[in-house]
């Protein structure tokens, strides 16, 4: 019979260099995974995938933060944007954006032990605006450059990366009136900082009308004994579109319209109107060419800074009623427009209102086009009154729809 042990110590030494051959593949695998992370770097930019190389020790100096923003940083196309590599970045948005591990581990909400602050993926467009605006000393003072702030917040860069430095504030600056005063009330000078603005003062902005030539947004938005006195609260014109709050308000059982938006508010007269009713209201709006969104505050009312662009940081199907006069109309892309359109749709809770105010475009625009989009959203007519749109001439074939549309009680899915 043939000895067991030449066969067992063949067994042996297969076993010994199966588990080495093991070994060996792991030590590789684990080597190539090791070299292949540290030779690049992802960086979490609000979902947009950025290509990346290894870190660089240099860095551009910054320019100064008085620089002054010139025609071609506001008048780049899409084929003129080359997104560059992260070494362009300023240190402090590469600080903000990368990824940041959780003191205590995986956190299952987030599903992960990694924090990624979000910013508007379009923020890396523009390297030199933003090498601008994330140039300052941290833990000091930031540099007055709100302009630039709203010059990339209006490309995109929405939101815009947080800052570790304090932000310009009006030296002299006194406590606000106090409600219901504050509400019909100027506020002080010295609660703005100017000199992001072509007026320096209020009596600037409240007489811009009389005294200013060319355009401005809301140009006499800032005359609390002017046009904003009664508007809302009585008819404007002869014609019909001009809904009253009131009226709005009698389409709903008293008590259930409590909260709401309103979009592109101006100076958030309509929030001030409702607010005497006891709904609350917040007001979205830029600062364009006017301090629009400390007028709001010191009015007493909610300023929410953002551009038409954003999506509405409301959760789904939880607001009584949005408003927007003037700002949805047909300067927007249409395909943009149905999206926002949409997205009002998405907030307002089933039976919720919206009050689309003084939408104008031009009259073939509006049965091609307009009508059937709004239609296609969902809403249900509560009011449609459509006008014509004389301020600039009848020539020019402009005309007005104001609205009042409902989302559907039952069955809005």
């Amino acid at each position: 019979m043939e000895s067991p042990f030449p066969r067992k110590s063949r067994s042996l030494s297969t076993t010994l260099f199966f588990l080495f051959f093991l070994l060996s593949t792991n030590l590789l695998t684990l080597f190539l995974s090791a070299s292949f992370f540290n030779s690049t770097t992802c960086i979490s930019l609000a979902g947009f995938l950025i290509r990346t190389r290894s870190l660089g020790s240099a860095t551009a100096e910054p320019p100064p933060h008085n620089a002054d923003i010139t025609e071609t940083d506001i008048t780049e196309t899409a084929s003129d944007i080359v997104i560059p590599d992260h070494e362009d970045f300023p240190p402090e948005f590469l600080a903000f954006t990368s990824g940041h591990l959780l003191p205590l581990g995986v956190n299952p909400n987030f599903g992960s032990n990694t924090m990624y602050p979000p910013v508007g993926s379009p923020c890396t467009r523009f390297p030199e605006l933003l090498r601008r605006y994330m140039s300052y000393k941290v833990n000091g003072s930031c540099p007055d450059d709100e302009l630039l702030a709203q010059k990339l917040l209006l490309k995109g860069c929405e939101p815009l990366p947080r800052r570790r430095c304090r932000p310009a504030a009006p030296p002299d600056y006194v406590e606000p009136y106090p409600l219901p005063e504050s509400s019909w009330t100027t506020p002080p000078d010295s609660s703005v900082v100017w000199t992001a603005y072509t007026c320096k003062n209020y009596d600037c902005l409240v007489n811009r009308r009389h005294r200013q030539k060319g355009f401005d947004d809301c140009k006499d938005c800032f005359d609390l004994d002017g046009r904003e006195k009664t508007r809302w609260s009585a008819k404007q014109g002869k014609g019909d579109l001009d809904f009253t709050i009131d009226e709005v308000l009698a389409t709903k059982k008293p008590g259930t319209v409590r909260i709401g938006l309103d979009i592109g508010g101006g100076v958030a007269t309509f929030a001030v109107r409702m607010r005497e009713r006891n709904i609350t209201i917040i007001t979205t709006s830029m600062n364009l060419n006017g301090p629009f969104n400390s007028f709001i505050a010191s009015r007493g009312v909610v300023p929410m800074y953002i551009s038409i662009s954003q999506r509405f940081p409301f959760f789904d199907n939880t607001l009584d009623i949005v408003h927007s006069m003037h700002v949805l109309s047909n300067w927007i892309p249409t395909t943009l427009l149905h999206f926002i359109l949409f997205d009002v749709y998405r907030i307002l809770r089933p039976g919720g209102l919206f009050w689309l105010d003084h939408f104008f475009c031009v009259h073939e625009q509006f049965e091609d086009v307009y009508a059937p989009l709004i239609e296609s959203i969902g809403f249900k007519k509560l009011k449609w009154v459509v006008g014509r749109k004389l301020d600039r001439g009848p020539e020019l074939q402009e005309m007005y729809l104001s609205a009042l549309l409902e989302k559907p009680l039952k069955n809005s899915w």
